[in-house]
């Protein structure tokens, strides 16, 4: 075959066509054209909105199992919760009745007691519910404010007590407002009792115990106390009733160069998280008319047998000097007549 005759391009297998980095060049130009455009005139929002809508029937159908699933764990989860919460409801309902049919019977034997032995009947203390308002602007001090003041009746003294104890009292009073002295504040002493040995003390307040506590001070080194012993109102005060919870005891240091013990306690209210308190009426002013009375009559009683003791005294020692002077007299008398006495 003649070299002429022959065809000199390359057969279509082989052909080449644009070259890879032109083509590169092409379709990254063209990705950033519909990204600035897509960004710029939104022209692409059409065509995924209805891609979205023919594919959220598909979407929904994947994703069911994995909802259900994870719901059933869930609501497996929360009835196991609800059956272990309608237990612990039926225990603590169970408990309480229990409670309260023993606070009936003890409350009806006490009536019996008091009857028997011709005791006054304990009255409840009036108190007004109030709601805390905010701090009080001293940082030296533990005060708050409540939203109760003269208007309300609120005088200054009042004791203070949340649901858990003992807060405060009322040491100032405004028409509108009071201010509460919380029981840690240093300035602040409470009489108290422990309920386990009946022994008496003074808890002061000691804002830097622990962050805000109490203190029981002057207790001798071999008291009978123990960490948790609980601390209520004596009420020799005649101002808190006797008997609310105040503080627990937390620490106590017994050291051998002291004859005092220093005992911290941790106070049952929550004397830095209050919002709803309770002011009562201070128990000196809460009495009858009658018992004021006869405390009016024992009082000017005993006033008037101490004047008169004290008028006899006096009188005792004129009498004895008048019965001395006369033998005295009486034998001048003789030694200037010239008599033997």
């Amino acid at each position: 075959m003649p070299l002429g005759t022959l065809d000199r391009s390359a057969p279509p297998l082989f052909n080449q066509g644009p070259s890879a980095l032109s083509k590169l060049i092409f379709f990254s130009a063209l990705a950033l054209f519909l990204m600035v455009a897509d960004a710029r005139f939104h022209l692409t929002q059409p065509l995924r909105a209805g891609l979205g809508a023919v594919l959220y029937p598909i979407q929904w159908l994947a994703l069911k199992p994995v909802q259900l699933f994870a719901e059933g764990g869930l609501y497996m989860e929360d009835l196991q919760a609800a059956q272990r919460s309608e237990a612990e409801a039926r225990r603590a309902l169970a408990l309480q009745s229990e409670r309260a049919s023993q606070a009936d019977t003890l409350a009806k034997d006490n009536e019996r007691l008091r009857a028997l032995l011709e005791l006054r009947q304990t009255t409840e203390t009036p108190g007004r519910a109030a709601e805390v308002l905010y701090d009080a602007a001293d940082p030296y001090t533990r005060k708050v404010v409540i939203d109760q003041g003269l208007t309300q009746g609120i005088v200054a003294g009042s004791p203070v007590i949340d649901a858990h104890g003992v807060l405060g009292q009322v040491t100032q009073v405004q028409p509108f407002t009071s201010e509460i002295t919380l029981v840690i504040d240093r300035d602040l002493a409470i009489p108290v009792q422990n309920t386990r040995t009946g022994a008496r003390s003074v808890a002061f307040g000691d804002a830097s115990a622990h962050g805000g506590g109490l203190e029981l001070r002057f207790m001798a080194a071999n008291a009978d106390l123990q960490e948790g012993d609980l601390l209520a109102t004596s009420g020799v005060d005649g101002v808190y009733p006797a008997g609310l919870p105040v503080a627990k005891i937390d620490r106590i240091e017994r050291r051998a160069d002291s004859g005092f013990a220093r005992i911290y306690c941790l106070p049952l209210a929550q004397v830095t998280a209050a919002r709803y308190v309770l002011v009562l009426t201070p128990v000196g002013t809460s009495g009858t008319p009658r018992a004021a009375a006869t405390a009016a009559a024992t009082s000017a009683s005993a006033a008037a047998s101490a004047s008169a003791g004290a008028k006899k005294v006096a009188e005792k020692p004129k009498t004895a000097g008048a019965a001395e002077a006369r033998p005295a007299r009486r034998d001048a008398r003789n030694n200037r007549e010239g008599r033997a006495p």
